[in-house]
């Protein structure tokens, strides 16, 4: 399955750095609305059979147009929300305690999974319910599906399920809003990490650096 991890269009939170996960969430700015409506063109060569959103209203929104522009309805599904923050909700994410959140996220992505956000959950916890709809999309037969997700969520679970990409790859590696991680596999023979946000992702084992541009891939 090819499967696109897409991070949602701008919120008001995002606009102030602010660790917003609580369910629902805000919507879109005018520019995430926008954001959402270019997605069907700038993923115009996929051919989705599937589009997912999690609970947020802002990854609803987002994959609306996505969805619409395939002749889809959009599947709802609460285990590709974000990371929920707990204690740390609506702090700065570059704050001292803000920071925290990020941290153990990729020590989650690391192989870490027991400790826990204060306040909110595992990464064991954030894992498994990631993995469940990532195996329902699968289990669909669906050859290409698009998840509309969140930022930490999507570098979280690329990071510990894909071969190819590690933890200091994607904590160098924010997504913007309505960026793009493309992957390829399945739930049982693992996952390859083809393009981060339009960059070649080097496969597992080769030597080079890997994000090379597209461009300069040909």
């Amino acid at each position: 399955m090819r499967l696109l991890l897409i991070r949602h269009g701008q919120t008001p939170s995002n606009a102030g750095f602010l660790l917003d996960t609580a369910v629902p969430g805000p919507g879109l700015t005018e520019l995430g609305e926008r954001q959402a409506a270019a997605l069907p063109e700038a993923l115009a060569g996929e051919d989705i059979e599937a589009v997912y959103a999690s609970t947020l209203v802002r990854t609803r929104l987002t994959a609306a147009p996505l969805a619409a522009a395939h002749g889809l309805e959009v599947i709802v599904r609460d285990g590709i929300r974000e990371v929920s923050a707990g204690d740390l909700e609506m702090l700065p994410g570059h704050s001292e305690r803000g920071e925290l959140y990020m941290r153990t996220v990729f020590a989650w992505a690391a192989g870490d999974t027991a400790p826990r956000i204060p306040g909110g959950e595992s990464g064991a916890e954030a894992l498994a319910r990631y993995d469940a709809v990532v195996a329902e999309a699968a289990d669909s037969g669906a050859g290409t599906v698009a998840l509309v997700s969140h930022g930490a969520a999507i570098r979280m679970w690329t990071a510990a399920r894909a071969d190819n990409v590690d933890v200091p790859f994607a904590a160098a590696r924010p997504l913007d809003n309505t960026g793009v991680v493309v992957l390829e596999g399945s739930p049982s023979d693992g996952w390859k990490a083809l393009t981060w946000q339009g960059a070649v992702v080097a496969p597992a084992g080769e030597s080079g650096p890997a994000g090379q541009p597209l461009d300069a891939a040909g």
